[in-house]
């Protein structure tokens, strides 16, 4: 299994370079790799080299990790190849909206574009574009392993088998939980309105007079994660933005930019660039609400009222937080926090913030509910909660009575993984490969 699961990870890597990095010195480069009529240059090898050690740190003392990396991006062009001959397709508005969020991420990480644009040696345009190829390239790859190993099932026996085979290499399962919460962010003043709404009428009438949106994003959104890429919000799907900012996107003709909008973060301008059918593509400026001197004594109160009236019956715990929780995605599950995208209700301690876990980790058993708790997110302003402790599974060694669904699912992983790497070595006896020492 560990073999299978080291050539994944090493395609993985090589899909994972989004960026070549310009090199430190100047070399001769040289060919170290023909894959059919394609070459692969030492220089493209490095730099993802480079790429894979900057991510996953761990690795940067691994021996011979050039020369895997050489195979991964083999097996990659391989694999494209035969995308393309499949005529397999991707989703380009997921691409489109996955590659502004790594651009953002990126950006981030950098001053000014500027500043950005002279690291990677290439312009914002360009990274932008490199950034979405590579991603549609590792969406081929994986719509294709989809579609080779589609319909794959393990039987119970091959379960069995799969966790006698590995059962002393699984690690132990950690403590998971099932989690709730009431999260409420206290009311804004009226005078913290006016700075702000003030502050978003000066620009308004500076992109009424002619000014560039992006331009004025980049000089007075206070968005810290989308100021520096010209209020750039990428795509996102029905849902994922408050609803009075959906609401006003959603509303507006492409190019066109709304009124003033309030949400509880500020006040908005939104430019939409391109609307689907569920997803949207805009950019905004925000003015945020001066939090600095808010009482917070009154949410308090009603958050320890709604505790009281949960823990003596009068109330349903997830009733509550669909009434009164200001966390618009589990509001309307009833307050329960779901990790990741995941379907599943457990999930680990470990997967929360530090400030979380230790809060989490003060529940004892199913049913318990925190006191309010002062929440500092690393960014945003702070707000409280309450927390309820739904479920609870202690740490344990994985074993087929507790953990069959789980073992049934690595079991599959591993099968999957076996049939694509045996589809991808008679794939590699059909194409001319010569692989030179790196």
């Amino acid at each position: 299994m560990k073999n299978i699961m080291t050539r994944v990870a090493v395609l993985f890597f090589a899909m994972m370079s989004l960026l070549q990095l310009p090199a430190s010195a100047e070399v001769a480069d040289r060919i170290v790799a023909v894959v059919g009529n394609e070459i692969i240059l030492k220089s493209e090898v490095d730099n993802r080299e480079l790429m894979t050690k900057m991510q996953f740190p761990e690795l940067a003392k691994e021996k011979g990790l050039g020369r895997s990396i050489l195979e991964g991006v083999i097996d990659q062009k391989i694999i494209l190849a035969k995308a393309k001959i499949d005529s397999v397709g991707v989703d380009e508005n997921a691409i489109n909206g996955m590659t502004n969020d790594r651009f953002k991420q990126l950006s981030s990480r950098f001053s000014s574009v500027k500043e950005m644009e002279a690291r990677f040696g290439k312009s914002s345009a360009g990274i932008r574009e490199q950034i979405r190829q590579e991603l549609r390239n590792q969406q081929l790859v994986e719509t294709l392993r989809k579609k080779k190993t589609s319909g794959v099932t393990v039987s119970y026996g091959e379960v069995v088998d799969f966790y006698k085979e590995n059962k002393e290499k699984f690690p132990e399962a950690p403590i998971e939980v099932s989690v709730s919460q009431i999260l409420k962010y206290p009311e804004v003043s009226a005078e913290a309105k006016a700075a702000a709404l003030a502050s978003i009428q000066q620009v308004q009438r500076e992109l009424q007079a002619g000014g560039d949106f992006a331009a004025l994003a980049r000089k007075y959104s206070q968005d810290p994660g989308s100021a520096k890429v010209g209020g750039d919000l990428g795509f996102a799907r029905k849902g994922e933005f408050v609803p009075s900012f959906e609401a006003a996107a959603y509303a507006l003709k492409e190019g066109k930019v709304s009124d003033i909008v309030e949400t509880r973060y500020g006040y908005h301008l939104i430019q939409l660039l391109n609307k689907e059918q569920n997803s949207i593509h805009a950019r905004h400026i925000l003015i945020l609400f001066d939090r600095s001197k808010t009482d917070f004594a009154g949410i308090v109160r009603q958050l320890d009222g709604i505790r009281s009236q949960v823990l003596d019956g009068k109330a349903n715990f997830a009733d509550m937080a669909k009434k009164y929780s200001d966390d618009v995605v589990t509001a309307s599950s009833g307050g329960e926090i779901v990790i990741g995208g995941s379907s599943k209700k457990l999930f680990p301690v470990t997967a929360l913030r530090p400030q979380l876990q230790q809060i989490i980790n003060t529940l004892k058993k199913p049913g318990e509910i925190t006191v309010p708790q002062k929440i500092e997110p690393p960014q945003g302003e702070p707000f409280y909660a309450i927390f309820r402790l739904n479920d609870m599974a202690s740490a344990h060694r994985i074993n087929l009575d507790t953990d069959y669904t789980r073992l049934e699912q690595l079991a599959l992983e591993n099968k999957n993984s076996k049939l694509f790497n045996e589809w991808l070595d008679n794939l590699r006896k059909e194409v001319y490969i010569r692989v030179s020492d790196i």
